[in-house]
């Protein structure tokens, strides 16, 4: 994408001194509108970009952001934003962003990557963070090898639905079919309930699956500033009076994502979540919507990368990078060999245990 030039407010962190000059600038999402403005100018924006993400975050967390315009020559060369995670446990670090499957720095001028990644790795030392960690490095690689890897799947919209879902796996039309036989109704909804009966059978989805759930307060929190706003949907399904499954979508400009999902497993032979989501593709689709991101898959859950390759996507490796302040590449974690005792714990804890869990735990994570 060309260079954009800059407009507004022009004072930034480090006087231009050259041609070459990199010049920083910190921008407040939180109470600054312009930061949205200026991301809206690149075509590959999504909602976790934006500033309704950074007050989900902030609001939920108290993570502080740290959201950079880089300019060179007066020209708009690259937007990133971060969050500073402090831990007294997980120690303080800037990451692009928590909670966030992949994202990419936005740049607007390639030939600046390399003044771009000498400043974060300074913006990383002046803070003291463990580590700069930053997902999603197709434009900006800081390291040479990634931290941690993950698939991610695309879905192209631009075709409309009736050519889409001819190209569907086989398995994944019967299962809309069977849905739609069996009384299965699903809408798109954006009201506060919604949000209520979605994070009922997320809590649910989340103990079958051995791990915490998020905290309510991040939930209505995406209510509040994403989905209320238009950013999002929730699409909910049901069986008479009974919702059965539900999913969050994000939709930024053209780029629509599949952030979570959830499911009551009594009903799983109807097989509501393939209603879900093909109710939500149809929609995005309508709206103009160009593309949809099934969100990151763990290379290791096989069974998940197979579901999201069936609605014919694209699928691409997600690099998340780590480097610590002197911009040395950090070192991938050890992989724990424990043999899944904590999801044994959490599958056996009541509901309410789960809950309170999650809202101690998630803090100290990104």
């Amino acid at each position: 994408m060309e260079a954009t030039p800059l407009s507004g407010d022009d004072s930034f962190a480090q006087p231009k001194t050259s041609d070459k000059s990199l010049q920083m600038r910190i921008l407040d999402p939180i109470n600054d509108p312009s930061w949205d403005h200026v991301v809206a100018l690149h075509r590959g924006a999504g909602c976790f970009h934006t500033s309704a993400w950074a007050k989900v975050l902030h609001q939920t967390y108290n993570h502080q952001p740290f959201y950079l315009q880089f300019s060179r020559r007066r020209r708009l060369a690259a937007l990133v934003p971060l969050m500073e995670v402090r831990s007294l446990f997980t120690g303080r670090r800037g990451v692009c962003l928590p909670f966030s499957d992949a994202c990419e720095p936005l740049i607007f001028d390639p030939d600046a990557t390399t003044l771009v990644t000498d400043q974060l790795v300074r913006f990383a030392r002046g803070r003291r963070w463990r580590y700069l960690e930053i997902r999603g490095v197709k434009s900006l690689r800081l390291a040479a090898s990634p931290v941690a890897q993950f698939y991610g799947h695309t879905l192209d919209l631009r075709s409309g639905t009736e050519e889409l879902i001819t190209r569907f796996a086989s398995p994944v039309r019967r299962a809309i079919r069977k849905a739609e036989r069996s009384g299965v109704s699903a809408l798109i909804v954006r009201n506060r309930q919604a949000i209520g009966d979605f994070y009922q059978l997320h809590v649910q989805t989340r103990r079958r699956h051995g791990l915490p759930p998020q905290p309510a307060s991040f939930f209505l929190n995406i209510y509040e500033h994403i989905v209320r706003p238009g950013l999002g949907f929730i699409v909910l399904a049901q069986h008479g009076p009974r919702p059965i499954a539900a999913a969050i979508f994000f939709r930024f400009g053209k780029n629509a994502l599949y952030k979570y999902g959830a499911s009551d497993k009594r009903f799983q032979e109807l097989r509501a979540n393939n209603l879900v989501m093909w109710q939500g593709i149809q929609f995005l689709a309508h709206t103009g919507a160009e593309r949809l991101h099934f969100g990151r898959t763990e290379q290791e859950n096989e069974g998940l990368r197979r579901f999201k390759l069936s609605w014919n996507t694209q699928e691409e490796t997600i690099d998340y990078i780590r480097v610590d302040p002197s911009g040395r590449q950090c070192l991938a974690p050890a992989r724990s060999r424990d043999s899944g005792l904590h999801k044994k714990v959490f599958r056996r804890l009541p509901l309410m245990v789960n809950r309170l869990a999650g809202s101690m735990i998630y803090p100290h994570l990104d």
